[in-house]
């Protein structure tokens, strides 16, 4: 009767051209992901695989951030690993999803790196900074592949 959750959400999505190849940039996400994912992302303080290594289809994640001085701990599971095509994540304990897409580029060695990531559902209380909420999922998007490309072609 009292519901705390609407049906609300936000996503953002970016892309970038990664002049590495395919191979190099999926290792670099996926396969060496809890060696590099708080390079990209530094809001990121822990993060463990609680699977058997390693990182694929249906492993189980935490993480711990601090966005915009706020802590918050989430568990995640890989919904899909497809080596060298795509990387998804969807929140367990939290209700958000992320999708990285790779996709040759003009050249063997560049990678077209799409990156989105979705909050599926906005809480009652975050309603009245649903706007402020979108601006920031699509400036995290964005600010993620940016961060990808530095490291990567560094």
């Amino acid at each position: 009767m009292f519901g705390f959750t609407s049906d609300h959400s936000a996503s953002g999505t970016a892309s970038t051209i990664i002049n590495k190849p395919v191979d190099d940039v999926f290792n670099f996400i996926g396969v060496d992901f809890f060696k590099n994912y708080h390079r990209w992302s530094p809001e990121v303080i822990e993060c463990e695989l609680l699977s058997d290594p390693p990182l694929r289809l249906n492993s189980l994640a935490r993480q711990v951030r601090i966005d915009q001085g706020q802590r918050s701990e989430s568990t995640f599971k890989v919904t899909c690993f497809d080596p060298l095509s795509k990387l998804t994540f969807e929140g367990v304990s939290n209700p958000y999803r992320c999708f990285y897409d790779f996709k040759p580029g003009r050249t063997p060695e560049q990678t077209e790196v799409t990156f989105t990531f979705e909050l599926l559902r906005l809480e009652l209380f975050m309603l009245p900074f649903e706007k402020l909420i979108r601006i920031a999922v699509r400036e995290g998007a964005i600010r993620t592949v940016r961060n990808l490309k530095t490291l990567i072609e560094s």
